[in-house]
């Protein structure tokens, strides 16, 4: 790679209120070639109201492999490309990784920064470590769901979810880590109806029982400060692999592997059960 001019940039977009658009931002989209985006028609509006009139083509999580390749003869063109997406930044939990993959090395790629959701939300929410895990959109299948919170029982987990899933992965919450676990749920961040909630999951399944459930959600578990709730893990864990018929010295090295669980803890817990 021999250009030191950036050929590829990565722009945010506002994830709410539209004036939340960096000043370079919109000089950058004002002066590439070409703008990929989601979906043209939500990404117009918002260029018109700051008179960008570049043009735009497609580029969405089903045709990101097609585009990739059309994209990457247009650089080799000299293009200069531009990747948005409806709200946000880019590459996550967005399209873009794909096209990043395959040219990172070959062009030169530079990020615009702005708006993300979850930074957003971490900033208003409380927390006792800079820590934290981002598991995206959670899977819609409840023992997936179980996993991802089993993997990162002891550090905040923050993901997305939609409106009408969210009180039904709040009481998959509630049975996997407990009544008690806290939580804390934003949405329509940045916007005029902006709300954050933190609580018990108990407490916050309660409130959106009798509260509108709209816009763009993020959640996160918070690290588990029960050691029980360990144990819990490694006992479901234990039993479904005693039913596999692995011994208890197989369990305590699969464990400890898999998960970092202490060797000698899922042994004499295995041995018990």
């Amino acid at each position: 790679m021999t250009n030191d001019t950036p050929q590829l940039y990565i722009v945010a977009t506002p994830i709410g209120n539209r004036d939340d658009f960096s000043v370079r931002a919109i000089e950058i989209l004002k002066n590439v070639d070409i703008i990929a985006c989601e979906d043209s028609r939500t990404s117009a509006n918002l260029l018109e109201k700051y008179g960008i009139t570049t043009k735009l083509y497609s580029y969405h999580k089903f045709n990101e492999k097609q585009r990739t390749g059309e994209f990457e003869k247009l650089l080799k063109e000299g293009k200069k490309i531009a990747l948005i997406s409806d709200a946000g930044t880019p590459c996550i939990s967005d399209p873009g990784r794909v096209l990043v993959n395959e040219l990172f090395g070959d062009v030169r790629i530079t990020s615009i920064p702005g708006a993300c959701a979850v930074i957003t939300f971490l900033s208003m929410i409380p927390r006792k470590t800079e820590e934290f895990a981002f598991a995206g959109f959670l899977p819609r299948v409840k023992n997936q769901q179980a996993k991802v919170f089993e993997k990162f029982i002891n550090i905040d987990t923050v993901f997305y979810e939609s409106p009408n899933r969210l009180l039904e992965t709040l009481e998959n919450i509630k049975e996997f880590r407990g009544e008690n676990t806290e939580i804390a749920v934003g949405r329509e961040l940045t916007k005029m109806f902006e709300e954050v909630k933190a609580g018990s999951v108990t407490e916050i399944i309660d409130y959106y029982k009798t509260h509108p459930l709209k816009g763009e959600i993020v959640c996160m578990v918070y690290a588990s400060e029960n050691t029980g709730d360990e144990d819990f893990v490694m006992i479901e864990k234990i039993k479904k692999l005693k039913a596999s018929n692995f011994s208890d010295k197989d369990i305590s090295i699969i464990l400890n592997s898999l998960y970092g669980f202490n060797k000698n803890k899922v042994y004499k817990l295995s041995i018990g059960l």
